[in-house]
């Protein structure tokens, strides 16, 4: 490295905050239960916790609309949507479910779960049925960690062989404020110690 390049590695130091990025813009749908209607919500604080049993984590605000639906039915689903959807997948994070119909007014499907009351979203590519298992508050965030119970994909992302190739759907990403589409491909996970790596790495 040349001595003029160093300053490239110089940083800045900020307060903590939430600047982990990118992260999944999920559709959380809720609702079909307790006397409670379908809903959408937008969240991009969304994670897998854990692989056996398999969970994932959704941080919600109390007072949003869905927080209560969550907290009372104990389920919820997680779709991913393509980057086709951003726009229904903003929407659905910046108006409530107290004064709209998410999916009738989004023109996106609800279609049922196989092993909870909460739908899923039938545009997005894949779905995760999640029954709540542990709540954290945090802070103004409230933190769910659920268990998946079962994941719903679309038949016509799996290849001959069996593999679910989601990346042909268009993967969108939440980065600071805005929404990405994922692009290139640089590897997969271990080819940086295979013996004969690179040879799938664009050049």
């Amino acid at each position: 490295m040349k001595s003029s390049d160093k300053t490239d590695h110089r940083k800045v130091l900020w307060p903590g905050s939430t600047q982990l990025a990118p992260v999944p813009a999920v559709l959380v749908a809720c609702g079909g239960s307790k006397g409670w209607k379908n809903n959408l919500i937008t969240v991009a604080w969304a994670g897998i916790a854990c692989s056996h049993p398999p969970m994932l984590s959704v941080a919600i605000r109390p007072e949003r609309y869905s927080y209560r639906i969550i907290r009372e039915t104990e389920e919820f689903t997680v779709n991913l949507p393509s980057a086709d959807l951003v726009r229904q997948t903003d929407w659905c994070g910046v108006v409530s479910g107290r004064d709209h119909d998410k999916f009738a007014e989004s023109g996106l499907t609800s279609l049922p779960s196989e092993k909870i009351a909460s739908p899923i979203v039938a545009e997005c590519p894949l779905s995760l049925e999640c029954q709540v298992k542990q709540v954290l508050e945090l802070g103004v965030h409230h933190l769910f960690i659920a268990e998946i119970l079962a994941v719903q994909v679309s038949e016509r992302l799996i290849d001959a062989k069996g593999r679910f190739q989601l990346e042909k759907d268009g993967l969108l990403a939440f980065a600071h404020g805005h929404y990405y589409n994922l692009g290139e491909c640089l590897g997969h996970f271990g080819f940086s110690v295979r013996k004969k790596s690179g040879s799938h790495i664009r050049k």
